[in-house]
């Protein structure tokens, strides 16, 4: 009887010793999650399982609604990406004209994290190039000043280099005035020349923390191809985000870099210490969707309700795509 006891109570000394342990690694787990320790974190845990919690393992042969790619350099994960996507000659055509719109906002240097990657923007445009376009024009309505931002952020240079244009935005006569029918709030605005001129427009933000919007992703890099972004802040900044991109000349791809992501301190950045090296990602047509793969995947370095981002729901409420990632056929790939 006393034996039968005592191996009882070493059973359950040992139960009660596993679940410390896994409570103890899910506390290391999301404390490292939430700290700059991410930066080994995310590369070395099985960081696609985090990266795509909701997603699921697609046939290879079909055609991709998502594709997100993990692990390499910014030039390695886009050529990755767009091979999944079929290639750039699925969305650009001999001839066009196309439009890259960046974030280039901010007169910060690559390592804050403010702005897109400039090796990642000078790869679209070489593969726009080899797709056949005619010409690919660059540009961002700054915050910062527009020379400073487009020089310190390093994508002027890698642009121009890559055989792109770049265009200025910092006076209104480079804007032209568009109805926005289906939006709520927002029913027209002031939209750059280069977006309304060219044939196909491709959005490339940066994945970061933003104070108003909360976070930066496709639908709030939008902000940048305005003129009148003051209204947005007056008049419901989640729904006008929402009702500018029912705009209808739509970006033939979402492309989101994920490479470095600003945690804190957006939409500018203060210091390092604000900057995950997170190595992710993100590319579809679907705006909603990679918008809301790419704020679950922001959530790996800092907590961030879904529903703060209030943008991406009103925005599926509008008919611009999908939340139910769980629905598409979506491909993951780590490098």
């Amino acid at each position: 009887m006393f034996k039968t006891l005592h191996l009882r109570l070493s059973e359950m000394k040992t139960e009660k010793s596993k679940k410390l342990n896994i409570m103890d690694r899910r506390k290391f787990l999301r404390s490292v999650a939430l700290t700059g320790a991410a930066i080994t974190t995310m590369k070395d845990a099985d960081a696609m399982s985090i990266l795509s919690q909701s997603f699921q393992t697609s046939n290879a042969t079909a055609k991709y609604d998502l594709v997100a790619v993990m692990g390499g350099e910014p030039e390695a994960m886009f050529r990755k990406a767009i091979e999944e996507m079929g290639g750039m000659k699925n969305f650009i055509n001999k001839g066009d004209k196309v439009c890259i719109k960046p974030n280039i906002g901010w007169d910060q240097p690559v390592e804050m994290a403010a702005n897109t990657n400039p090796k990642l923007v000078a790869e679209i445009i070489k593969h726009c190039f080899e797709a056949g376009a005619s010409e690919v024009r660059v540009f961002d309505h700054t915050c910062d000043d527009w020379r400073k931002s487009y020089a310190n952020s390093g994508i002027e240079e890698a642009a121009k280099r890559a055989g792109a244009e770049v265009l200025p935005a910092h006076q209104e006569s480079y804007y032209k005035t568009v109805s926005i029918p289906k939006g709520r709030n927002l029913k027209s605005a002031k939209i750059h020349q280069a977006i309304v001129d060219s044939d196909k427009w491709i959005n490339v933000p940066v994945l970061k923390n933003h104070g108003g919007a909360q976070l930066t992703i496709s639908m709030k890099n939008y902000m940048g191809i305005v003129w009148d972004r003051g209204f947005f802040h007056a008049n419901d900044l989640q729904q006008c985000i929402a009702d500018i991109c029912t705009y209808e000349k739509r970006p033939v791809l979402n492309i989101v870099d994920a490479y470095r992501l600003m945690k804190t301190s957006g939409p500018r950045g203060k210091s390092l210490s604000d900057v995950v090296l997170s190595k992710g990602l993100f590319m579809s047509q679907d705006i909603v969707a990679v918008d809301t793969a790419a704020a679950n995947f922001f959530n790996q370095a800092r907590e961030m309700p879904l529903e703060n981002v209030a943008h991406i729901a009103k925005a599926q409420q509008l008919g611009l795509g999908t939340m139910e990632l769980d629905k598409l056929n979506i491909r993951r790939v780590r490098i």
